[in-house]
């Protein structure tokens, strides 16, 4: 254990909705829900106005419209909250070559290998500072918890929130824990801790009181004086700055259970497909392919075939999860399918015979027709066009197509400008006509195949500065017979005189 409270976590305050609120003027103040809108669909995400109502992460939608029916849902936007994320990771590697994200929202940083802070009073400083540039970059906020390990850190930033510091000094740990339930341990899940409760153990105190040897009994050796070791305030885990990814996946909840087989084929291909596109976008490929599949009745099977060698090529991996199907039965219906790849590698069997052929050949592997134009098959639709619609030529929706309209994603119309959508139905689209950190706008209604309305990409939260007018040389050349004036001097000579930097009567 650390001397310090030198390891920071920052957790980003109810981050989607926040996103939401900030992009959307008329949302301020009000309760936001952002997640699944079908009749499954599960909350990601809620405003703290919200979760006045009792909503909250990982709610079943249906019943987040109950407890709060005025509030706004919308879907989630996450190439939006990506870009976001990503500022926010920078203002952290500033501070440090040790920064281990979590989530899009979530992260620790070890300050000290930074050398950015020794001790309690440099640590909260950065953290003040932290909180404040994250802000101004992405007008957002996020609370900070400062202490001498992972998990402490975490509970302090758990009691910073929403949009505050906590800093817990070294050797007050145990004290904190003590009260807090048996689940503020990492590893500490639903099922362990239904398992200690009916041993009566519910608090970290309970833990330390229980003793090791007691644990040990009930949880095994590792588990057992891992968290009796935790509940007494000592957490060793380093802050690590790259995980090894383990595996990819895909998976879709539907509306209704699926009955035809064709159709729950079907949506294993375009799974697949959308998993290997996941794959290559982080750089990987992989050996076993999972297909999961829940059915009516909530029971989940879980299948997997695991190939000679690591691959990408999507229809490996259509054909490997379309097999693995083939043995599941899914009489009664099927309400939720996903498909995975794990045992992955950053090449594949593919590369190793590309390779060999050009060494026989005297020549080296070219890439092949997808990888030079960077495209693959089976996109998923585009924003406004239905799954299965083809695009005409100019990329909008195919003749007879209806086009479809989420709520809260971003269009554009011609005359109108950016706005997002409210909701649409019975033909129509209802917009609002309002950006970021702008007025509150006005709402339109169109039809919903109106060609002047478009899907169109996020605006940023927070504006980037203007860059200053260059100004070119034969601007600063005086008319031909005048002489120079003092603007136009050599800045050394401008400031030789002390008047401190350029002449304020200067336009």
């Amino acid at each position: 254990m650390r001397s310090a409270p030198t390891i920071l976590h920052l957790d980003m305050d109810a981050f989607f909705a926040a996103a939401e609120q900030a992009a959307k003027p008329s949302l301020r103040g009000k309760p936001v829900v952002v997640g699944g809108l079908g009749p499954r669909g599960v909350v990601a995400t809620a405003s703290y106005e919200a979760r006045r109502f009792g909503v909250h992460s990982a709610m079943p939608m249906a019943q987040a419209r109950r407890l709060a029916p005025n509030a706004a849902y919308l879907v989630p936007r996450f190439s939006f909250y990506r870009s976001i994320s990503e500022q926010v990771m920078r203002l952290l590697g500033a501070l440090s070559p040790l920064v281990e994200p979590l989530s899009l929202d979530e992260a620790f940083v070890d300050l000290e290998a930074g050398g950015a802070a020794r001790d309690a009073a440099s640590a909260r400083a950065v953290g003040e500072r932290l909180r404040a540039e994250i802000e101004a970059v992405t007008g957002l906020t996020g609370s900070v918890g400062l202490a001498a390990s992972k998990m402490i850190a975490k509970v302090a930033s758990e009691r910073a929130k929403p949009d505050g510091l906590v800093l817990i000094e070294p050797g007050t740990e145990r004290a904190l824990l003590g009260p807090l339930s048996v689940r503020t341990i990492p590893g500490v899940g639903p099922a362990t801790g239904e398992h200690l409760r009916r041993a009566g153990i519910t608090t970290c105190a309970e833990l330390v009181e229980a003793g090791e040897d007691e644990l040990v009994r009930l949880l095994g050796r590792a588990q057992g004086v891992s968290l009796h070791r935790m509940a007494l305030g000592h957490d060793d885990r380093p802050v690590v700055a790259e995980r090894d990814m383990k595996s990819v996946s895909v998976e879709d909840t539907f509306d209704t259970d699926l009955h035809d087989r064709l159709r729950i084929r079907l949506e294993v291909e375009r799974l697949a497909d959308r998993c290997v596109r996941r794959l290559r976008s982080s750089g990987h490929s992989g050996r076993t392919i999972v297909l999961k599949v829940r059915r009516y009745d909530f029971s989940t099977l879980t299948r997997s075939e695991t190939l000679r060698g690591p691959t990408d090529d999507p229809v490996v991996v259509r054909e490997a999860a379309a097999r693995l199907l083939e043995g599941v039965d899914t009489t009664g219906g099927v309400r939720l399918l996903g498909v995975g790849v794990s045992g992955l590698a950053d090449w594949t069997q593919e590369d190793l015979f590309a390779q060999a052929a050009g060494l026989i050949a005297g020549v080296a592997p070219g890439p092949g027709p997808d990888d030079a134009t960077g495209t693959d098959t089976g996109h998923p639709p585009e924003p406004g066009r239905p799954p299965g619609a083809a695009p005409d030529a100019r990329g909008g929706p195919g003749p007879g197509a209806v086009r479809q309209w989420s709520p809260g994603q971003d269009v554009r119309h011609a005359e109108h400008g950016p706005g997002w959508v409210q909701g649409s139905g019975v033909g129509r689209v209802t917009v609002r006509f309002e950006v970021p950190r702008g007025e509150i706008g006005r709402v339109r209604t169109f039809r919903v195949d109106d060609p002047e309305l478009t899907p169109s990409e996020p605006l940023p939260l927070v504006a980037a500065p203007e860059a200053p007018e260059l100004v070119s040389p034969e601007q600063l050349e005086p008319p031909e017979g005048q002489p120079s004036s003092p603007a136009t001097e050599p800045k050394e000579r401008s400031g030789a005189a002390g008047s401190g930097g350029a002449d304020s009567s200067i336009p």
